[in-house]
């Protein structure tokens, strides 16, 4: 008699990929994420006994729990295949214990890739759950639960109902709030930068040469009167070329992804909150329908800090470059890149499952978001083992009276990776490059012109999604699989809040940090942060006793809670309204920022006297064309989809005060440039990339008509796509047929019930 076989993952839709590569004989389920957990209406964590832990059901998953355990008893082996980390490992093991297997019976698998191949290999090798594993999960979710748990109330009590503190959020928190008073505290410097317009020929363009010092020492004039010396010392004298250096300069590429830096890359080049990044990664991971191939998983586990590539990998990358780009594309050697200090190791980098499913092969199976990221993952796996880009440099030294001027070029001679891929930079400046003429030693070069500049050092920038997210890696905040719950946790309590891609504190998060800093230093310490997690990996190395670290760690957090609560009685600690710019249309006074059911807004704080409220708007740069009031980006919901669209429209649309209303509106950006002819602010096509801004006056010589900014195509392919949807539009069904297609889409919405804490279930129920 053949044997009953049952595999428990994670997802519904792993477990259709896994399903149709097992074929009979198994049976595959999902388990919808954890089934049990600390409960969430108290602590859950017995301190006077040892810190054990109570375990309860999920509220809600009780009918799943029995169905599993129906199929558990029909079979006789039982496949745990969750996710190939900490928590997935947990996973099982409550999975275990709530099915009531013998360890005969309960056999672990992972799975690194969704592929048919690596299925059933490791279907064939399964072993017992890692206990190592398990109890440093464990330790993490205690310790997380007795900060948040005891930490709140405190909040609730001397702040405001419904706040949060979190082992790893705080820290996070209070690295943005740091940043904002670095912002605060800075004081600008001048300097000043001289350029010098030369020229070979008469006939030739002219190009430009930087100051650099005298007599070969670096010298930054930082006044007017310094700039104005060298300008006098060198008028008059001859520029003559000193010396002329020419190399070949190599750029090598980026290592493949880990989760870090597919959060950050994804961040800049595809503008996805880490939160989204994670949630379509796991669908690239689980498997999709692509077209001739089946239901195929298309990447690796998307939780790594690894750059370790397997041989198999790197053998399919090298046949693939050679055979398309050819083999001056690829390097002499194989790269190998090293994974840095305290990285786990435990899986491979984030890598296409094969490379053979290019992002053109699998575009029309995929979503827009899943094409872009699968695009973008595969891009930059096949990249970091291409060859270096090379690039003919030349730098020239000029001197006049002393005075020593520098000018540089920069051509790409060897395209290498940079023909595939090209990382992003947080800091978007563009270098100006500009060509040199063939210019030889002791030339004399003729002045045109100086150009003198006066400038101001900069404060640092405020963090960004990814830039946050690099920060939190490299000071050792969290692992893998917590940076997008971090930075999401931190914008959904409206500690802190996006202005443009920018992350800044809000009063209430500065509030809360300040306690957190004051009463208990240790949570909100980075370096204490980083050893915890240290400490927590050694758990997993079994190394350290999981108990072990809760007991050392609860002496002296019990202690400060204790001193916080007494030197915090009778106090309550108010939040600063956040003042705007903007003026009630009632009463004239500066309106305050406000939090609702549906978000932030602006509030009159005349309230209840004026009960003014209005959205909150982002000032943008120029004038409305009709009134010459600021422009301001708002946001609307569509009655037909009821989803978010952005506008611009004048500060005055809808004002209350019929001498000062306007209507003007559009959904063109305004920039900062205005037009040469009329003056009028200019406007370009909305979304990403380098749109031309043209004007929209139509008094204006330079007038661009709507329908030559670049949205008929749009429009049109839109309407297309409409006229194919049309015709393909099935005869409508009978009421039985409807009832029966929606029964799937209930049961796939367990997921939507998790929400204890657990990043992963929010993450796969949400999406």
């Amino acid at each position: 008699m053949a044997k009953k076989n049952l595999v428990i993952v994670e997802s519904p839709a792993k477990a259709k990929t896994i399903g149709k590569y097992l074929g009979k004989g198994y049976t595959v389920t999902a388990s919808m994420g954890h089934l049990r957990d600390l409960p969430k209406s108290k602590l859950g964590v017995d301190i006077e006994n040892d810190f054990e832990p109570d375990y309860k059901p999920i509220k809600g998953k009780e009918a799943l729990i029995k169905e599993l355990k129906t199929a558990a008893k029909a079979s006789d082996v039982v496949y745990l295949a969750t996710d190939p980390d900490r928590e997935g490992e947990a996973i099982s093991w409550h999975l275990k214990a709530l099915l009531e297997l013998d360890d005969k019976k309960a056999q672990r698998v992972t799975f690194n890739e969704i592929t048919k191949k690596v299925v059933s290999e490791s279907i064939k090798e399964p072993r017992a759950i890692d206990q190592d594993l398990v109890d440093a999960q464990q330790a993490r979710r205690i310790l997380d639960r007795i900060v948040g748990y005891q930490l709140s109330p405190l909040l609730w009590k001397k702040v405001r109902r419904g706040l949060s503190a979190g082992r790893v959020q705080s820290v996070a928190m209070r690295m943005v709030d740091d940043r904002e008073k670095e912002i605060e505290a800075f004081k600008p410097e001048e300097y000043w930068t001289l350029e010098a317009s030369l020229r070979d020929k008469p006939e030739n363009k002219p190009f430009v040469a930087h100051y650099y010092g005298k007599n070969g020492k670096k010298a930054e004039p930082d006044s007017k009167e310094a700039v104005d010396a060298i300008i006098e010392d060198v008028k008059s004298a001859a520029f003559e070329v000193k010396s002329i250096k020419r190399a070949d300069k190599t750029r090598s590429p980026s290592p493949p992804f880990t989760t870090s830096t597919l959060q950050q890359e994804a961040s800049r080049k595809l503008n996805m909150t880490p939160r989204r990044t994670m949630a379509i990664a796991q669908q690239l991971y689980e498997g999709v329908d692509v077209t001739g191939e089946g239901t195929v998983g298309l990447i690796t586990y998307m939780r790594t800090d690894s750059l370790r590539i397997s041989e198999e990998a790197l053998a399919a990358a090298k046949t693939f470059i050679l055979g398309r780009y050819g083999q001056n594309y690829y390097p002499h050697t194989t790269r190998r890149f090293r994974a840095k200090a305290g990285a786990q190791d435990a899986h491979e980098a984030i890598r296409p499952s094969s490379v053979e499913l290019t992002p053109e092969r699998v575009k029309g199976d995929l979503t827009g978001e899943q094409y872009r990221l699968y695009r973008l993952i595969w891009s930059r796996f096949l990249a970091s083992q291409m060859a270096n880009a090379v690039y003919d440099s030349v730098s020239v030294e000029i001197e006049a009276n002393g005075h020593d001027f520098r000018a540089s070029a920069s051509d790409l001679k060897f395209a290498g990776y940079t023909a595939l891929y090209e990382e992003s930079r947080d800091d978007e400046r563009e270098e100006k490059s500009t060509k040199l003429p063939p210019l030889v030693e002791g030339q004399v070069v003729t002045l045109d012109s100086f150009t003198p500049e006066q400038h101001f050092t900069q404060p640092p920038v405020r963090y960004t999604d990814a830039t946050l997210i690099r920060a939190m890696e490299q000071n050792g905040i969290g692992r893998p699989s917590t940076y997008a719950p971090t930075v999401s946790t931190i914008l959904d309590r409206e500690y802190v809040v996006k202005e443009g891609k920018y992350l800044r504190p809000t009063p209430l998060g500065t509030v809360v940090t300040g306690l957190m800093e004051d009463k208990f230093p240790d949570i909100v310490d980075t370096k204490f942060t980083a050893r915890m997690e240290e400490t927590l990996d050694a758990v997993e190395e079994g190394k350290t006793p999981w108990k072990e670290i809760l007991r050392s760690f609860y002496g002296e957090f019990s202690a400060e809670l204790e001193q916080a609560e007494k030197e915090l009685e009778g106090q309550h600690l108010k939040v600063p309204d956040e003042v705007s710019e903007e003026k009630c249309d009632v009463c004239g006074r500066n309106m305050v920022v406000k939090s609702g059911r549906f978000g932030r807004f602006l509030a009159c704080p005349g309230y209840p006297e004026c009960t003014f409220t209005k959205p909150l708007v982002i000032e943008m740069p120029g004038r409305c064309p009709k009134c010459g009031g600021r422009l301001m980006k708002r946001t609307g919901v569509s009655k037909k989809t009821n989803k978010q669209y952005t506008y611009y429209a004048c500060e005055f649309r809808g004002s209350r005060d019929e001498s000062k209303a306007c209507d003007f509106t559009t959904f063109d950006v305004p920039v900062k440039d205005n037009c040469p002819s009329c003056g009028q602010t200019m406007f370009k096509k909305s979304g990403k990339g380098y749109k031309r801004p043209y004007c929209i006056n139509p008094e204006c010589a330079n007038f661009v008509p709507e329908e030559k900014r670049g949205y008929t195509k749009k429009a049109a392919a839109e309407d297309k796509k409409a006229e194919k949807a049309e015709e393909k539009k099935p005869a409508a069904k009978k009421p039985t047929e409807t009832k029966t297609a929606k029964k799937p889409a209930r049961e796939n919405n367990r997921g939507k019930k998790d929400g204890e804490g657990q990043s992963r279930d929010r993450q796969r129920g949400r999406f």
